[in-house]
């Protein structure tokens, strides 16, 4: 009989040392589990209120017509009402990548990781849009200084056939005999003849 209660003595004490342990370790991760919840919760958050704003931010800059007044100043067709509402869509989901990482208390060595990571894509993103920018402007300058053709002139490149409307540092501009505006880059102008018609 002695044997038989210090056995179940045991195995109570082995319950309840296992008990003990499961205890501990769901009080060890239930903090750790609402944070990823919440830090959860704060990116969907902040994914949404980023769509909606760049939106937002689009179609008040579209309102104001900032491509146009940016092409008219610069005579670059560069979308910026598309780019800085992108970018407030980024900003917004970057700061909530920031807040959630910092529920979870991983901000210093996340933060230094992204920001690395996120200036490598910025670079890129601007080599990749600038390729053919600088060709552009190299062949725009050519055209400005050796003036092989003026505005008014008719001229040929490959089988497009108008006259000048518009020289500027990237493109020109061209207006066919049917009323048509065609616009071409000044780099496809080193790569083709261009045939100056009388």
């Amino acid at each position: 009989m002695a044997g038989f209660i210090e056995n179940n003595i045991t195995n109570v004490e082995n319950i309840l040392t296992t008990t003990d342990r499961t205890a501990y370790l769901y009080s060890k991760i239930q903090p750790i589990f609402k944070d990823v919840v919440v830090a959860i919760i704060i990116l969907l958050i902040g994914l949404i209120i980023g769509k909606l704003l760049g939106r937002v931010i689009q179609k008040i800059l579209t309102s104001f017509e900032l491509d146009k007044l940016v092409r008219k100043v610069t005579g670059l067709k560069i979308s910026m009402e598309e780019f800085l509402g992108k970018i407030t869509s980024y900003s917004v989901f970057i700061i909530a990548v920031i807040i959630a990482l910092d529920v979870l208390n991983l901000t210093s060595i996340i933060v230094y990781i992204i920001s690395i990571i996120l200036i490598a894509i910025i670079v890129f993103s601007i080599f990749v849009s600038i390729k053919d920018f600088f060709p552009n402007i190299i062949m725009g300058i050519y055209i400005h200084r050796t003036s092989p053709f003026k505005e008014g002139d008719h001229i040929k490149i490959d089988n497009i056939d108008g006259i000048v409307a518009q020289i500027n540092l990237t493109e020109i501009k061209l207006e066919t005999k049917n009323g048509d505006i065609i616009y071409i880059p000044n780099s496809l102008l080193m790569k083709k003849e261009i045939v100056k018609r009388r």
